[in-house]
């Protein structure tokens, strides 16, 4: 019998978007309408592909988003496209996704824990929670996490739960201030120019039909239940599970004078991610025999053998050092500048402390 490993190797490589988020010092009105002098100077992001990427079809409705800022303010607008447009619940917490949804994730210092979800409805009801690390780690919700100062809106073109009106789109408006992000951020302070969040965004889409003058969630003929949600994310994880942070995109933020400035991930980033590579291997060699390994020769063969992903099934020759205890591990090596060690515990915290 196989073994069902808790967390998968993904089947999409380290390629996150990277965005130049603006700094915008416009006046902004609230109201959902992305179409307004603040948004216009202020570009989409790509269009959003499935979740798992490439092997996935194109999805059926169009999904992009903007993000600007101010010394105050982070400010996301997205658009998303199509006519089913239709939403039930309107209780603050609710577990959105059971709607149609627009959500938000934001990991301010890249270390995969302590971050942020945000879901939205088009009636334009709302869920705020914090992680303290991924649900793969064992991570909680903080559910009575709420985001002070948030301002929300939606607007439709269109109509909401009307099958038969022209409906052609829904957009949302989200403003959240740094001091609500603050907790988790470097230093417990807003970013400054130059500096990266790391983000994504998801819409969640079901599978719908149009009866008795509404929308039904279209039902599994074998088991009388709705079909699975489609899971149109910015980011995509290479897996149905959007809590893979080391994927997320990368949101650099520019002052003004600064918006065409190309902003390369940092090489840091880049070995962290071959240090992820090795934790995936770790969790799933817990799996098979109730142990993680001190041999880097093992996790290399656990790697080919596991990787759904080609560029996924090697490592870069870097100085990795690996420690075990019975119920833990930690793998470094060292960082870009040679003045740092760049490290991966079992939990999926990465961090860097000095050489």
């Amino acid at each position: 019998m196989s073994t069902q490993h808790r967390i998968p190797v993904p089947a999409v490589g380290f390629h996150p978007p990277v965005y130049v988020c603006r700094y915008n010092p416009k006046e902004f009105q609230l109201d959902g309408n992305l179409d307004k002098d603040f948004w216009k100077d202020i570009p989409f992001t790509e269009d959003f592909p499935d979740i798992e990427g490439d092997i996935r079809p194109i999805p059926r409705f169009r999904t992009r988003a903007k993000l600007a800022w101010d010394h105050e303010n982070l400010y996301i607008g997205a658009l998303l496209e199509g006519n089913e447009i239709w939403a039930h619940l309107t209780e603050h917490d609710c577990v959105i996704f059971h709607d149609n949804d627009f959500e938000i994730f934001i990991d301010p210092d890249s270390d995969t824990q302590a971050y942020y979800e945000f879901e939205m409805n088009a009636l334009n009801t709302t869920w705020d929670l914090l992680l303290t690390k991924a649900y793969r780690d064992n991570g909680k919700p903080v559910n009575g996490f709420e985001f002070r100062g948030m301002r929300t809106a939606v607007h439709i073109d269109g109509k909401l739960n009307c099958p038969e009106a022209d409906s052609r789109s829904w957009s949302v408006e989200v403003v959240i201030p740094f001091a609500a992000l603050q907790e988790c951020a470097s230093e417990n302070r807003p970013p400054v120019s130059g500096e990266y969040y790391r983000m994504n965004f998801s819409r969640v889409q079901w599978k719908v039909d149009k009866k008795d003058g509404a929308f039904q969630k279209r039902l599994s003929e074998e088991t009388g239940c709705p079909l699975p949600e489609d899971n149109w994310v910015w980011a995509p994880t290479g897996v149905v599970n959007i809590h893979y942070p080391e994927l997320w995109a990368f949101i650099f933020f520019a002052e003004k004078g600064r918006e065409s400035e190309a902003f390369p991930i940092p090489e840091d980033e880049y070995r962290k991610w071959e240090l992820r590579k090795l934790y995936y291997a770790q969790q799933a060699l817990r799996d098979e025999t109730g142990n993680y390994t001190d041999s880097f020769d093992k996790l290399k063969e656990t790697l080919e053998r596991l990787s759904p992903c080609q560029e996924n099934k090697t490592v870069r020759d870097l100085p990795y050092e690996i420690g075990t205890t019975a119920h833990t591990f930690e793998i470094t090596c060292p960082g870009a500048d040679g003045k740092t060690v760049l490290a991966i515990f079992s939990d999926g915290k990465t961090t860097s402390f000095p050489a």
